[in-house]
C-alpha cells in the first residue's frame, strides 16, 4: 500500500471548511483505502452500502445516524442517494458533532444530487489512481505502462496487470454502466470506448465517430459524457480567448488512465507500447494526468490555431498562464509553435516534459523538463 498524503490533506482541508466531503472517482482507484486510513486515525462509524448488513442498518437512517459522533464514512453513496436530505439536516446542527466522508463512483445522479441538496455543505475531491509523486519518480515506466489503478500498478507482473485491467473493463461495461442509470448496452459503450482509445489525444470529431459507429452525433456525445462522468475519459477544452487568429474550437479527448488505454489498444508490454503509433499520444495523456492531479485548482486547455500553431497544454492558475508541451524525445528543442504561443498567450514559461533525465534551457522562457521533476512549484 502506498501513502497518498496529498489526497488525505485535501480531505482534511475540506473538513476544515464544511462538514461533508464527497470523494469521487472510478471504482478500484483506492477511495476505500484512503477512507480506512483516515478512519484508523480518527475512529467513528463506517458504512459500506455494498455490504448487505450495512445497507440494512441504514434502512432507517435517521435513527442510526442522528446520535453518531466524529467521522462517519458512507461508502458507495450512489446506492442510497436518498440519504442526501437527511445529511443536509445533520450537517446543519450546531457544533458539528459529526463530519461525513461520502465515497462514490461518479454518476450524473450522484453529482447532481450532492451538488443541489448539499450545496454549501460539501466539497468534492476528485480521485484517480496513483501519481508519480506517490509511486516515486523511478517508477514512471511502470506507471505509464500499467496505469495508476492500485491493483494494476502493484501486480506481480505485466501479465497479471493486463489481466486485471481486462477484468476492470468487463466489470465496468457489465456492472457500472447499468448502475449509472442509463439504458445503454454495454457492448455499444465498449465499442465506443475502444474507438475513443484510438482517438486518444486527437481533436474530437463526433461526426466521424458517429459514422464509424452507425449512430447519431447526439448518441456519440451522450456516450462521451457518460465516460467522462465515470472518470475514465478526460475532455480537454480548447483555449477560447480572442487572439486575433482562427482557433480550433473542438476539444481533445484522452483516456484518463494510461493502463486502460493500453489495455483497450492491446498493448501489454513496454516493447509493444514503444512500437505502437499511439505511443506519443499515450505520453501526452500520462503527462496531462500528472499535471491535472497536482493542480486541482488550475484550469487546463490546449491551444491550436487553424494556421498550425499548437501548444499541448495551457495552465491557468492564480491569474497567470504557463504552457506545457509533451515530447517523446530525448532532446526536445524550442519550436516555432512555442514562440507563437508565448507571444499570443502571454505565458510565464513553457515546460517541455520529456522522458529524459536532464533539465536544461531551450529558450529564455522555456526549458526541457524530465517527467520526474514535474512539480507544483513550477506553476507558482
Amino acid at each position: 500500500m502506498l501513502e497518498r498524503p496529498r489526497l488525505q490533506a485535501s480531505i482534511r482541508e475540506g473538513f476544515r471548511i464544511v462538514p461533508i466531503v464527497t470523494l469521487l472517482g472510478p471504482r478500484q482507484c483506492g477511495k476505500s483505502t484512503i477512507a480506512r486510513l483516515l478512519f484508523a486515525v480518527e475512529g467513528g462509524s463506517y458504512f459500506d452500502l455494498e455490504n448487505p448488513a450495512d445497507a440494512a442498518a441504514l434502512e432507517r437512517p435517521d435513527l442510526v445516524l442522528r446520535d453518531l459522533r466524529g467521522l462517519i464514512v458512507i461508502d458507495e453513496i450512489q446506492r442510497m442517494s436518498s440519504l442526501f436530505p437527511l445529511l443536509r439536516v445533520l450537517a446543519d446542527r450546531d457544533g458539528r458533532p459529526a463530519h461525513f466522508l461520502l465515497l462514490g463512483s461518479a454518476s450524473p445522479a450522484l453529482v447532481k444530487g450532492a451538488s443541489e441538496t448539499l450545496a454549501g455543505r460539501t466539497v468534492f475531491v476528485d480521485m484517480e489512481g496513483f501519481t508519480l509523486d506517490e509511486t516515486g519518480s523511478g517508477e514512471w515506466k511502470r506507471l505509464w505502462l500499467r496505469g495508476g489503478f492500485p491493483l494494476s500498478f502493484l501486480a506481480e507482473s505485466d501479465e497479471e496487470s493486463l489481466a486485471w485491467r481486462r477484468g476492470f473493463v468487463r466489470a465496468f461495461l457489465e456492472r457500472d454502466v447499468p448502475q449509472l442509470g442509463l439504458s445503454i448496452p454495454g457492448a455499444a459503450i465498449g465499442r465506443f470506448w475502444t474507438m475513443t482509445a484510438h482517438y486518444n489525444g486527437r481533436i474530437w470529431n463526433k461526426a466521424e465517430l458517429a459514422r464509424a459507429l452507425g449512430s447519431s452525433e447526439h448518441t456519440v456525445s451522450r456516450y462521451l459524457d457518460l465516460l467522462a462522468g465515470a472518470f475514465v475519459v478526460r475532455v480537454l477544452q480548447p483555449w477560447y480567448e480572442n487572439t486575433g487568429k482562427r482557433l480550433v474550437k473542438a476539444p481533445k479527448v484522452y483516456l484518463r488512465d494510461s493502463g486502460l488505454l493500453h489495455c483497450l489498444l492491446g498493448l501489454g508490454t513496454e516493447e509493444a507500447l514503444w512500437s505502437h503509433p499511439a505511443v506519443g499520444s499515450s505520453w501526452e495523456g500520462l503527462v496531462l494526468a500528472q499535471v491535472a492531479e497536482r493542480l486541482p485548482d488550475a484550469k487546463l486547455y490546449f491551444y491550436a490555431t487553424h494556421g498550425g500553431a499548437e501548444l499541448d497544454l495551457v495552465v491557468l492558475r492564480g491569474g497567470r498562464r504557463w504552457g506545457v508541451e509533451m515530447k517523446l524525445s530525448q532532446a526536445p528543442i524550442f519550436t516555432r509553435s512555442m514562440g507563437v504561443a508565448l507571444a499570443d498567450l502571454g505565458l510565464e514559461r513553457i515546460y517541455t516534459v520529456y522522458p529524459g533525465s536532464r533539465r536544461y534551457s531551450i529558450h529564455e522562457k522555456a526549458e526541457a523538463l524530465p517527467l520526474a521533476e514535474l512539480d507544483t512549484k513550477l506553476f507558482e
